[in-house]
């Protein structure tokens, strides 16, 4: 596992979205996973000016994003599906047809989160996954518990990150309880894996999952220390409690 300790919040976002670039120049097809919340932000940005500037192009580049909230249409301003779109797909040249985020008004949940896990199949996996990781350790939506699925389902929200997601809603209460989520055994599978960590609120859990060198359901992000190719880039606030 590849750190790198940002000074802060916009360097870290620069090294992540160079990080992104160099792997779509080496490989313009890239699947790519996304991941959606404040931190990623700069980094899209980031993206953005590259691709604006000449430096960038998406035209080949298939995405996947991690989740979306259950029972939010893509036009309510709330879903990641609308969040994605304002901060990215409306600013690069990324086709539509490449752009993969899970249906939150499905009907059938089980059978959308089947098909989403096969497209992913069928575009070969995830070439780079981008994530972000919650104050109780989850990694998308894969919350902590006694038990981690492999697959594509449907989540109930866990309390601290309902808490953490209220700012995005009007309060606590409007936040939806449950949402779809890629699988901890797709993220794992992903070639390479970046996450991202900002804000003294991620101090805690980034000590935990670097410094304590344990794998457990309890953290799901501790699961990456399996994984052979991760870089880890947080700023300096993410790193105060790290030893």
């Amino acid at each position: 596992m590849k750190i790198i300790v940002a000074g802060d919040y916009q360097e870290m976002s620069r090294i992540a979205a160079n990080i992104i670039a160099e792997e779509i120049k080496k490989k313009p097809d890239l699947v790519l996973g996304l991941a959606t919340g404040s931190t990623p932000l700069g980094t899209y940005r980031e993206l953005v000016r590259m691709y604006k500037e000449g430096k960038l192009d998406f035209s080949r580049v298939i995405t996947f994003n991690l989740d979306e909230y259950y029972g939010l249409s893509p036009d309510d301003k709330r879903s990641y599906h609308y969040y994605m779109y304002r901060n990215f797909f409306d600013h690069v040249n990324v086709r539509p047809e490449n752009i993969h985020i899970p249906d939150g008004t499905a009907r059938d949940v089980e059978e959308e989160c089947l098909r989403y896990d096969e497209e992913i199949k069928k575009c070969g996996g995830i070439d780079l996954q981008l994530l972000g990781i919650g104050v109780n350790g989850h990694i998308g939506f894969n919350e902590p518990g006694d038990e981690l699925l492999t697959a594509t389902h449907l989540t109930d929200l866990a309390p601290d990150t309902l808490a953490a997601n209220a700012r995005f809603f009007g309060s606590i209460d409007e936040v939806p309880r449950k949402a779809i989520t890629v699988g901890l055994g797709t993220i794992i599978q992903a070639k390479k894996i970046l996450l991202l960590a900002s804000g003294p609120e991620k101090a805690a859990i980034m000590a935990e999952l670097l410094d304590d060198d344990a794998v457990s359901t309890r953290v799901p992000a501790s699961f990456l220390l399996l994984h052979r190719d991760v870089t880890v880039v947080m700023d300096k606030d993410a790193a105060a409690k790290k030893r």
